[in-house]
């Protein structure tokens, strides 16, 4: 690939470093021992004066004023002005430090290392004296630089998604509301498994490379084992292993899983994505609904500040209660059809009225999923609970206790979404097989995304599991709504991208 001018400029000014005896990457031990942001809040030049500063970060702007310079740096907190002046960091006679270091052969996005005092300017700008300055590393590509005219225009900006995507290194360094995003979702995470924690549930590890996709409906990726010569499968959920841990003797574990789906990409849609999974013994999804909701709600605090969090042009609430439909409730509510004693005839009928694509592999399940999709998820924004599904719909879930033909299972949906998917867990071994049996059916079908058989966990179910109810919770699209991103692009650090052009 041809450098640019730019690119081959900065090649020269590091050939003319080493000729200088300037190591451009030096030993990586620097001692800092403050950052840019707790100088601007702590800095008090008769309380707290720091007078013995040293940090470390990017070279972001230079201005040059002859015998002295102002610059700014910016570290992992932020970015504070630098004042350097020529007869300081260059003692005596020798001005080559800054006459051709500083101000000839140092860049924007250059890593420097600065040592020396807090004061305030002239016009009250808190900034670092500067006594000793180090090159830590030497950038040899140009930092796409956001500028800013006289009349608030900006030029140059890097918001192009598939470069903000690809290059997400780039992304972090010039725009730094993508690194509060990332924040963010490291605080949910946090919150949730502090309160799973502090419930005394485990958090576990389970296998990512498994011989059976089980536990969702979905297409998986195929990778094949040499030294066992047989095919796996990257998990596309972890609950049949953690559901053997509940067998095992656990009473509470969970674990925050990356799946992997072999599907189409979309806006709510990564081919890699964060799952945290719960399950509980001795409760049911009544408990289960109860949980979450606490769970979420304390998490949009501890992240946000609030239980009220802007996205979009909605004001999503997570405050507790949130509203609760059953699956025909809504369908009934949004479409005015109650299709509660419809069979699969009706079902593909309706669908076509509706004007929903269908085909003939679809069963019973596939179509109230399909039709609940596009008449009832896109009206859904703030958090709602969607409860007792058709028993074809959940092949892993106990059947309703009360109405026959349903499975003791919610859904939670917000932002015209689902955050998750919970049960009371199917825990009978015959019934489970009967539902695996069925799964092959559709799978004979055609159906790419219906479950395999697993005997194994068949096994584990035969040695008795007690009344379990377990939770999936999609972190990335949780992670949308609570940083208002648009695309599932945007809360993932490196997403999957088509190859460069």
């Amino acid at each position: 690939m041809a450098l640019s001018e730019q690119e081959i400029t900065r090649r020269e000014k590091l050939k003319s470093l080493h000729e200088l005896g300037i190591d451009p990457y030096p030993a990586p031990l620097y001692p800092v021992n403050i950052d840019a942001k707790t100088v601007l809040e702590t800095y008090d030049a008769e309380k707290n004066p720091l007078s013995d500063v040293c940090l470390a970060g990017r070279l972001m702007m230079i201005r040059d004023m002859g015998k002295a310079s102002f610059a700014e740096l910016q570290d992992t907190s932020g970015r504070i002005q630098l004042y350097v002046n020529r007869d300081e960091i260059c003692p005596g006679e020798d001005k080559t430090l800054y006459n051709r270091v500083f101000k000839k052969l140092l860049d924007i996005g250059d890593f420097i290392g600065v040592k020396g005092y807090v004061f305030k300017t002239k016009v009250g700008e808190t900034s670092i004296h500067v006594q000793s300055l180090t090159l830590l590393s030497k950038s040899l590509r140009p930092l796409p630089i956001v500028k800013v005219d006289a009349d608030g225009k900006t030029h140059d900006a890097f918001v192009n998604p598939e470069l903000r995507y690809r290059q997400r290194y780039v992304d972090l360094v010039v725009n730094p509301q993508v690194r509060e995003t990332f924040i963010k979702r490291s605080k949910l995470i946090q919150s949730m498994r502090e309160f799973m924690m502090q419930h005394h549930y485990l958090e576990v590890e389970t296998p990512v490379l498994q011989p059976i996709h089980g536990g969702a409906a979905a297409r998986p990726f195929k990778t094949h084992h040499n030294t066992l010569d047989r095919t796996y499968y990257l998990r596309i959920a972890n609950e049949l292993y953690l559901k053997r841990l509940i067998v095992g003797g656990f009473d509470g574990v969970f674990e925050f899983a990356k799946d992997f789906r072999n599907e189409g990409m979309s806006r709510f849609h990564n081919p890699e994505f964060t799952l945290m999974e719960l399950y509980v013994a001795y409760k049911d999804y009544f408990w289960m609904m109860d949980f979450a909701e606490a769970m979420i709600e304390k998490a949009a605090i501890d992240v946000t500040g609030s239980t009220e969090i802007q996205v979009g042009e909605n004001i999503i609430s997570f405050k507790r209660p949130w509203k609760r439909f059953t699956m025909y409730e809504a369908i009934e509510h949004y479409t005015g059809v109650d299709i509660s004693s419809y069979g699969e005839d009706e079902l593909r009928a309706l669908a076509k009225k509706l004007h929903i694509h269908v085909d003939n592999t679809m069963g019973k399940a596939k179509l109230i999923d399909e039709i609940f999709g596009a008449e009832v998820e896109p009206k859904l924004i703030q958090p709602t609970f969607i409860t007792d599904y058709p028993v074809e719909m959940s092949p892993l879930t106990k059947k309703h206790r009360s109405k026959e033909g349903l499975v003791e299972r919610f859904e939670a949906i917000c932002n015209a979404k689902e955050i998750m998917n919970a049960y009371s867990e199917l825990n009978d071994p015959i019934d489970q097989r009967a539902r695996f049996e069925e799964q092959l059916e559709l799978a004979a079908r055609g159906d790419e995304e219906a479950m395999a058989m697993d005997e194994d966990f068949l096994r584990a179910l035969e040695y008795g599991m007690p009344p379990t109810s377990g939770i999936g919770i999609g972190i990335d699209r949780l992670a949308m709504i609570i940083t208002n991103a648009p695309s599932i692009q945007d809360v993932i650090f490196f997403p999957q991208m088509r190859d460069e052009e």
